[in-house]
């Protein structure tokens, strides 16, 4: 066993200090503690906000209640009150009574007195023992002694004991002059202590369910983050070699969807390095030829004057068409820049009789132009025309002197229509799509020309950076037609005049 090297308690120190912050901070940049924090920050905050709110309300419905209460008293002892106004002779003696009679048969509830004065005098109350603020001589009960007419009011005492008072007040007339005052009150002590009380209780609960809220959110959004972690999984397994890895899509929603435009990312990124894989092998391909012509040809040069020149010519011609090959793929790797076209308004008749003026210099065919109407677009005159001779000079190839070779154009309220028709072999219908693919030529048939197969990748790249689509359309033994629809604009998000 080799010896375990000695750490001395500083340098352990050093290392938990330098980890453990580094971890707080990851842990703390998770979208799922973020979310959390967010949720328990709205959940606190809407606790904290709900128990005002609540205390508010229960005051308001313990106050309604009270008032309701001291109503119901009040209006029992009028009843009784207008009973006795109605018996004959009354005496302050039988108001006395009745007032006795009254209370002595009341139960009044809690922190409810019932409370008589007589000539300015505490006469009776229920209960017998009364509060200070409600006694004889206190400024309440004062107030209460100079009424005219009944009153109901509230008054806030400094006394947690009492809290405040609700009250009616009721004059007593005997023989047309006010000889005492019945009075309803009610403290609000016991309803406030109650009302903290049930908030007390109501923060407990709410801390609890906020509590238990986060733990189920914890869980919960670790279900829903869950296509993102493996969406970061799987792109960290991704590498040049391996762009298979998809992502396992269930149900939908908003990671759902994410977890699609991920694939459907990687099927475009698979593609493009597939694209480019082949696009290197078959540009090397298609260069290691005249590289290796022109070196066995200059290795086995000799001293004579005319092998020279003969091998010298080779060489030139070979360097030419690598010339163009290189050409073509700078023209496509520059198709997808913004600078690629430079747009002017295009004559739609005068250049289409100006490119078949040229086209008709490529070989010795029959040559035919048909122009529909007249008009303008906005497009690349120079591409334009490349993409065009290009169709031309692999429809010359293809067809013999005595075939027909069609040049047109047309143009209606939204696009416009250059096409090139000719009546040679053909192409195969399982070589319509795939000869526009770079270094694609038709299987099965003699080649007749020494291009790189970069000409209708070309011609598509040019009518793709305008905006349209090249349309074949194409019969073996009785021609093909190429078809250039673009519109009368390219796209504005992408191109500049």
């Amino acid at each position: 066993m080799s010896p375990v090297p000695f750490r001395s308690p500083a340098v352990a120190q050093s290392d938990s200090v330098s980890t453990h912050p580094l971890g707080w901070r990851r842990f703390l940049g998770e979208a799922r503690t973020r979310i959390l924090l967010l949720y328990l920050i709205v959940m606190v905050f809407v606790a904290t906000a709900s128990v005002p709110v609540f205390l508010g309300l229960f005051f308001r419905s313990v106050n309604n209640r009270v008032q309701n209460s001291l109503n119901a008293e009040m209006e029992r002892f009028r009843q009784s009150y207008v009973t006795w106004e109605r018996t004959p002779n009354r005496s302050e003696r039988d108001l006395r009574k009745f007032l006795t009679e009254y209370l002595a048969v009341q139960l009044p509830g809690d922190d409810n007195f019932l409370i008589a004065f007589i000539d300015n005098q505490l006469y009776k109350s229920n209960p017998a023992v009364l509060p200070e603020v409600l006694q004889p001589g206190s400024p309440l009960a004062n107030r209460w002694l100079h009424i005219s007419r009944p009153v109901a009011g509230q008054l806030d005492v400094a006394d947690p004991k009492i809290g405040s008072v609700l009250y009616i007040a009721q004059p007593l007339v005997l023989r047309g002059s006010i000889r005492g005052v019945f009075v309803a009150v009610h403290t609000t002590a016991g309803e406030q202590a109650e009302a903290f009380d049930s908030v007390w209780i109501f923060i407990k609960v709410a801390l609890g369910v906020v509590v238990i809220s986060c733990l189920l959110a914890w869980f919960a959004t670790a279900q829903v983050l869950a296509p993102a972690k493996k969406l970061a999984i799987t792109a960290r397994s991704i590498s040049e070699t391996d762009l298979t890895q998809r992502i396992p899509v269930r149900g939908s929603g908003e990671m759902a969807e994410l977890a699609d435009t991920f694939n459907a990312m990687m099927n475009r990124l698979q593609d493009a390095f597939m694209s480019q894989r082949n696009f290197i092998n078959d540009a090397g391909h298609e260069l290691r030829t005249p590289i290796t012509i022109i070196q066995g040809h200059l290795e086995l040069l000799s001293d004579d004057p005319q092998e020279q020149r003969e091998t010298l010519d080779l060489v030139m011609d070979e360097l030419d068409r690598m010339s163009r090959l290189v050409n073509d793929l700078i023209l496509l790797a520059k198709a997808e820049r913004p600078d690629f076209l430079r747009l002017e308004t295009i004559e739609v008749r005068s250049f289409i009789q100006e490119l078949f003026t040229k086209a008709q210099a490529l070989a010795d065919r029959q040559w035919q132009l048909h122009i529909h109407g007249n008009g303008r677009i906005v497009g690349d005159r120079q591409r334009l025309t490349g993409a065009l001779i290009n169709l031309a000079q692999n429809a010359a190839q293809h067809t013999q002197p005595d075939d027909i070779i069609e040049l047109g154009s047309s143009i209606t309220r939204h696009d416009v229509r250059f096409w090139v028709s000719d009546s040679g072999e053909g192409i195969a219908l399982s070589d319509q799509q795939r000869i526009f693919d770079r270094f694609a030529r038709a299987t099965s048939k003699v080649r007749r020309s020494d291009g790189s197969g970069l000409g209708l990748a070309i011609v598509r790249a040019i009518t793709e950076a305008h905006g349209g689509r090249v349309e074949l359309n194409s019969t073996p033994g009785v021609g093909s037609t190429f078809t250039l629809i673009l519109p009368l604009e390219p796209p504005k998000e992408k191109w500049s005049v």
